[in-house]
C-alpha cells in the first residue's frame, strides 16, 4: 500500500511540476507578444493535437512562418511571428539565468523551432483559427 501511495504522490508532483512549467511558459509567451487564439472546430483540434506539447512549433501558413504553442488542454493556442518568438527566447533565457543565480536547480530542454533548427511543417488547419485576422505584425 505504501508503495502505491508513493508512486501516486510522485505522479501528482510530476504532473503539478509540468503544469507549473507550462503556465510559466504561457506567461512568457503572452509577455513576448504572442496572440491567444481559441481552437473551436474539429479540424483545428486535429491540427493542434499534432503539435509538440509544452514547446513552440514552427509552422507555415500561406507562405508565412508562425510559432505555435498549444495550451495543456489543447483548446487554445498562442501564436507569434519571428519577433515574438525571439522575445520569448530571450525572456526564457533570462528566467533560467535568474534561477541559476538564486541557486535553484534548472532542468531545461533546449527549445528550438524555426528554419535553422527544425523542419517547418505546413499547417493546413491554421487559417481558420484566426491568424489571418491578426494582420502583419
Amino acid at each position: 500500500m505504501a508503495i502505491v501511495a508513493l508512486i501516486t504522490a510522485c505522479q501528482t508532483v510530476a504532473t503539478n511540476n509540468a503544469e507549473t512549467a507550462a503556465s510559466k511558459k504561457q506567461n512568457l509567451l503572452a509577455q513576448a507578444g504572442f496572440k491567444f487564439i481559441a481552437v473551436t472546430t474539429p479540424k483545428q483540434q486535429q491540427a493542434v493535437s499534432q503539435l509538440a506539447q509544452g514547446r513552440c512549433s514552427a509552422v507555415k501558413h500561406n507562405g508565412k512562418l508562425y510559432y505555435v504553442f498549444p495550451t495543456t488542454k489543447k483548446d487554445q493556442i498562442f501564436v507569434g511571428r519571428q519577433k515574438q518568438y525571439n522575445a520569448y527566447k530571450q525572456a526564457l533565457a533570462a528566467q533560467q539565468g535568474q534561477q541559476q543565480m538564486a541557486g535553484t536547480p534548472v532542468y531545461t530542454i533546449e527549445e528550438r523551432a524555426g528554419p535553422q533548427n527544425v523542419e517547418v511543417e505546413h499547417f493546413g488547419g491554421f487559417g481558420p483559427m484566426g491568424v489571418d485576422a491578426l494582420g502583419n505584425w
